[in-house]
């Protein structure tokens, strides 16, 4: 099978934990503080596939100063779009509670959480695509932290799209849209990016790593310490070592 069509079948793939999260919570009601828990458990998984995977292999293929330079631009890039979003409304579309704001309460929140879901998911399937052309097999540990990470991110957004009557033509419209944009994403940026030179895939790693670690810092942190409290770090704490472990092929 090409590269480019694993890359979007992988990225399919990492992407339909959001559905699945989204089923979870649609049609079984989780304590929010369990939410909580699996949410700080994926923002350490992913912290830990950005230091030991992406920014390392970023910093291996195209040195310290493209690799620092991209992860800085991705994370202002990740920041700027995410303030206008929040400011049409997607602020706490993570949220598993009442924060989201629905329709009748701010025009355009719906589309502004959909566009947002959609700027929290395709930089990690930009990375599925390139760990194939850095390897040319998909990164487990990579894969793991995105479907792991997504799973909690579909259960809570859902849970606080259900709470504030969003249908559910609207909820699995918006993830399952978003599992497809994530295919096509990992499909097209593997294609585009196929004959580039390996700084030049080092740099755009790099720079979809810097938006990630932003969008676990602006969105699932805040989620995860709400209910988990204390016991955030612990359970973060957790989550870095098993993608560590995997990582090391444990």
């Amino acid at each position: 099978m090409p590269i480019w069509a694993q890359a979007g079948l992988w990225s399919l793939l990492a992407g339909g934990f959001l559905v699945v999260g989204a089923a979870v919570a649609w049609f079984v009601r989780v304590p929010r503080w369990v939410v909580a828990t699996v949410m700080a458990f994926g923002a350490g998984v992913l912290i830990s596939a950005l230091a030991f995977e992406l920014i390392d292999e970023a910093e291996r293929r195209g040195g310290l100063l493209a690799s620092t330079g991209g992860f800085l631009a991705g994370s202002v890039l990740y920041v700027f779009a995410n303030v206008m979003l929040s400011r049409r409304g997607a602020r706490h579309r993570k949220r598993s509670g009442t924060e989201q704001p629905s329709e009748e309460e701010q025009h355009g929140s719906g589309a502004a959480i959909a566009v947002g879901a959609l700027l929290d998911g395709v930089p990690e399937s930009v990375v599925l695509g390139l760990s194939l052309l850095n390897g040319g097999s998909v990164g487990i540990a990579v894969l793991a932290a995105i479907a792991i990470s997504n799973f909690p991110e579909g259960l809570s957004s859902a849970a606080g799209m259900k709470g504030n009557g969003r249908t559910p033509v609207y909820v699995f419209g918006v993830w399952g849209g978003i599992a497809v944009a994530s295919g096509v994403a990992g499909l097209v940026g593997c294609l585009v990016l196929g004959g580039a030179s390996a700084a030049t895939i080092a740099i755009i790693t790099a720079v979809a790593a810097g938006a990630i670690l932003a969008m676990v810092a602006d969105t699932m942190i805040p989620e995860a310490f709400e209910r988990t409290h204390l016991y955030a770090g612990l359970v973060a704490a957790l989550g870095f070592l098993a993608a560590f472990a995997l990582s090391r092929g444990v």
